[in-house]
């Protein structure tokens, strides 16, 4: 690794935070986009200088920039993501454009995004026109408007992922809906909800209606699958379609509930979460103000603490589902950032935190892009 920047979408615009090899020193730039919501901004690891930023500018609607400059220069999409015009008073409107996700290595030019309320997006042009995943949102959507249910701010479609040995072969989440697959590049869609738990439904074992937070594909090992769940975290080993709940391993006084899932690039049974107080009235804050991450090494057969230079108490906040990631070192470096604006990293895969900067606005995103 060359170069590290960390790219930081907040309530109120984005910042890059950037390194060198060594990650001892930073240097924020930004804001970009100031007093905008910036829910995601993603670096294209297929020509590492594209980035595209999601974001809702003032009164102005949702919307998508592009820079190749890393952000001295921004283009604003010539057709956004938005939903096809009808007559129908009660049709949805796109509200924010919540996830990016590249395209497969052999489409160097395709984009996909997830919306507010859910919808799907695919751009063929790197960002500049977006059209709707038509089976998706025209043929699954349908089927799915009764078991959404109201979530603050609306339900958003996210975890976008694409299987690296087939750009046919995706998964999506809906938040109040579940996880769906496709094999036929969006033409198609079946649940893939199995296994895992919906104490909130009427009907525990329902194929739909589950609320997925986080789910990650492993990229040396597109077979293996984690999710962290509004009720547990889970494995998928495919070709199976059962999720197995690996977060009963977690300690029981802390529970496995929260948001983000952050997966070991080079090692497919190491992961990280960062839970959150998911009891009674669902506070959302580290339980008992106590923040840490969890890593397991064995797929989720165990579990430990990594709070080294984390607050000790008296921390009332959490991180939200895009806002932990890591970088591609040696050890591997992990970055997250929390609800009250502060960025916190760790260049030993955890053992250790510092944090790398404060007093920004609430952090919705982050993630690692290496130059």
């Amino acid at each position: 690794m060359d170069q590290i920047v960390l790219l930081i979408g907040t309530r109120k615009g984005a910042f890059l935070l950037h390194t060198d090899a060594a990650r001892r020193e930073w240097r924020l730039t930004g804001p970009h986009f100031l007093g905008s919501a910036v829910h995601h901004m993603v670096l294209d690891p297929r020509d590492r200088r594209t980035l595209l930023l999601g974001t809702r500018p003032g009164h102005l609607g949702p919307t998508v920039f592009r820079s190749t400059d890393l952000g001295e220069h921004w283009q604003e999409a010539t057709k956004p993501p938005a939903f096809a015009p009808s007559a129908d008073t009660r049709a949805p409107s796109v509200d924010i454009v919540f996830w990016l996700a590249p395209g497969h290595a052999a489409e160097p030019d395709v984009w996909y995004a997830g919306t507010v309320p859910p919808g799907l997006f695919r751009s063929e042009d790197g960002g500049d026109t977006w059209q709707e995943v038509a089976g998706f949102n025209h043929e699954l959507l349908p089927n799915l408007r009764e078991v959404i249910g109201p979530i603050p701010g609306g339900p958003p479609l996210h975890s976008i992922c694409i299987d690296p040995r087939d750009a046919r072969h995706m998964y999506v989440s809906l938040s109040s809906g579940g996880t769906f697959e496709s094999t036929d590049a969006g033409a198609n869609w079946r649940a893939l909800n199995r296994g895992i738990a919906a104490d909130f439904l009427p009907d525990p074992d329902a194929d739909v209606g589950h609320d997925p937070h986080r789910v990650a594909l492993h990229p040396l090992a597109p077979d293996r699958l984690y999710q962290q769940n509004h009720c547990g975290i889970y494995r998928l080993d495919r070709p199976g379609d059962r999720w197995q709940r690996i977060g009963r391993a977690m300690p029981a006084e802390i529970g496995d509930i929260g948001f983000p899932i952050v997966l070991h690039p080079r090692d497919p049974d190491t992961l990280w979460v960062f839970p959150m107080d998911g009891t009674e009235n669902w506070p959302r804050t580290s339980p008992d103000g106590k923040p840490a991450a969890y890593r397991s090494r064995d797929g989720g057969e165990s579990w430990e603490r990594q709070d080294n230079g984390l607050p000790r108490g008296h921390a009332w906040w959490t991180v939200k589902r895009q806002a932990f990631c890591a970088d591609a070192g040696k050890p591997l470096g992990l970055y997250f950032g929390t609800t009250c604006g502060e960025l916190w990293g760790s260049h030993d895969e955890g053992d250790t935190w510092l944090c790398l900067a404060e007093h920004l606005p609430e952090i919705f995103s982050v993630e690692a892009a290496t130059l």
